[in-house]
């Protein structure tokens, strides 16, 4: 919403708002995506489902607003420099990322396996959360060492090489991921990328 926006809000409508979000994060935080219902929420944050559903059309729009609030900034692209150094450092920060907040993991599952895939505001959710992971590699991976080094390469498809097993990882709850494991996943993908290519 625009600052000029919210100043023809009423007040009342963005005080509860946020009260359903905050009540809805809590829940989250606690308890899952699951635990996030329109009774839990209502009796949490103490405002009427009659109020819940002006701001929300269905509990997946809350869940979808909820998870959006909590999403992780992007992550910084590592500075200029050998593409193979750069995906490392990029990828220890996601491994880093992921363990710092489980939320990602849940949020990716959720994305991966919901149950309401076409709903418009999981849709846009699903993308916004893709984007976010996409920059920083977008900064590493449309460089020109990267596409001599790579060639024609989709970036979505790249991070689900790269980003998968980080993922996988924490998702099953094997283990973490160590800056030894994020060099091997590197040196792996370029492996397979360089030999496709001939090189």
């Amino acid at each position: 919403m625009s600052s000029a926006a919210n100043s023809d809000v009423d007040p009342r409508l963005l005080r509860s708002r946020a009260r359903l979000l905050d009540a809805a994060a809590a829940l989250l935080k606690s308890g899952g995506l699951e635990a996030i219902t329109v009774e839990a929420v209502t009796r949490q944050s103490g405002v009427a489902k009659t109020t819940l559903y002006r701001h929300f059309d269905n509990i997946v729009d809350l869940r979808a607003a909820t998870v959006e609030l909590l999403l992780p900034s992007v992550i910084e692209a590592p500075a200029p420099g050998p593409l193979r150094d750069r995906l490392i450092t990029l990828l220890d920060r996601q491994a880093a990322a992921i363990r710092e907040a489980s939320l990602q993991v849940a949020v990716l599952a959720w994305l991966a396996t919901g149950a309401e895939q076409d709903a418009p505001a999981l849709t846009a959710l699903r993308q916004q959360l893709i984007d976010r992971y996409r920059v920083p590699f977008d900064q590493v991976i449309e460089t020109a060492e990267a596409r001599a080094v790579l060639g024609d390469l989709d970036v979505i498809a790249a991070m689900s090489q790269l980003l998968g097993p980080l993922i996988f990882t924490e998702l099953i709850g094997i283990g973490r991921v160590t800056p030894a494991d994020t060099v091997r996943i590197v040196d792996d993908f370029l492996y397979a990328r360089t030999r496709d290519r001939g090189r």
